[in-house]
């Protein structure tokens, strides 16, 4: 199968995840999504308390060379079993999703243009920059309204890891970059460019 596939990355609360809504919401069963986050290594044998001090942030939180075979497989027209993670255990669930090839295969990630391997399955390369003082209030709400998290460790998460690394790993992925969109889907003339590039590779299949 002649597949795109599109990495949408950006620091935590940038936006990705509203410009990948839109682009689904656009072309509907054309699309699908595979989330870096569910690649989030098992942690087996640790307490509660010792997963939710680990370092999520850094690129060896995820196990990236099982997204790379995976995406592989989509590419070569066969469906995966995409793991699933559990954000209130902080670990990967036992359960798994099926996702088919489609025309267009959205990844999404806040690390994925770090791993040279995985951006070179990628098409098109989209990096979604926020304000930081955005974003870190978007993780605010996030944390708290969907995934029960406390304000304080929300906050000491933030300064003690998704800071520090945001920093050394994710800003600096933006260089990879093929598309800089500001405001993330809310870029009216960036989802409409982005948008056109999909719709033409979809109708020229």
């Amino acid at each position: 199968m002649d597949i795109m596939i599109i990495g949408i990355a950006g620091g935590t609360g940038s936006g990705k995840t509203t410009l990948t809504r839109r682009l689904q919401d656009a072309f509907g069963a054309d699309v699908s999504v595979v989330y870096h986050d569910n690649y989030y290594k098992r942690h087996v044998g640790m307490t509660y308390e010792e997963r939710a001090a680990l370092n999520y942030d850094h690129p060896d939180a995820f196990d990236t060379a099982l997204m790379v075979e995976d995406l592989k497989r989509l590419a070569a027209g066969k469906a995966i079993r995409c793991p699933v993670y559990d954000y209130s255990i902080h670990n990967r669930s036992e359960d798994t999703v099926e996702v088919r090839p489609t025309k267009v295969v959205i990844v999404e990630g806040i690390l994925i243009f770090a791993d040279k391997a995985l951006r070179d399955l990628m098409d098109v390369k989209i990096f979604v920059d926020t304000d930081a003082d955005v974003r870190i209030l978007r993780r605010i709400l996030r944390d708290v309204k969907e995934r029960g998290r406390s304000l304080d460790s929300v906050i000491s998460q933030y300064l003690t890891t998704v800071k520090p690394m945001h920093e050394q790993f994710v800003q600096p992925s933006r260089q990879y970059a093929d598309i800089v969109v500001l405001a993330g889907g809310h870029n009216l003339v960036a989802l409409d460019m982005i948008t056109q590039r999909i719709r033409s590779h979809i109708e020229s299949r």
